[in-house]
């Protein structure tokens, strides 16, 4: 059993970031008779997959709807973050060619280079 402090100092969190996790239902904590936190071993793992999630781009929301117990959901959940991720990945892609070829552009001024404009026209 550990109090919410080891638990924040364990993940790299502070406390308030655990008690606004229980507050919106995304980790389960059991309290001791004196009404405090005590995080057994399946809450500590709860709390990594919360932040591991958190980590990877799902939003609160979607975390508590990933960890729902019907698969479907947060299977339905996973895919599309993954296809926006995806999808980020390839405007990323994009911005970084783009500032490349700037970089590396011979013209003065973004202007007078027809490769410059044709990226600009993209969209």
């Amino acid at each position: 059993m550990k109090t919410i402090g080891d638990v924040a100092a364990e993940l790299g969190v502070e406390a308030h970031v655990l008690r606004h996790w229980e507050h919106v239902g995304a980790l389960t904590v059991d309290r001791d008779g004196n009404g405090y936190r005590i995080y057994d071993d399946r809450a500590i793992d709860q709390a990594r997959t919360v932040l591991k999630l958190r980590r990877v781009g799902l939003s609160l929301p979607e975390v508590i709807a990933a960890m729902l117990p019907k698969k479907s959901t947060a299977h339905a959940i996973v895919t599309a973050k993954i296809a926006a991720l995806e999808n980020e990945i390839i405007h990323r892609q994009e911005a970084i060619t783009f500032l490349q070829h700037t970089a590396d552009c011979r013209h003065r001024y973004l202007d007078d280079c027809p490769d410059c404009a044709s990226f600009v026209r993209e969209t």
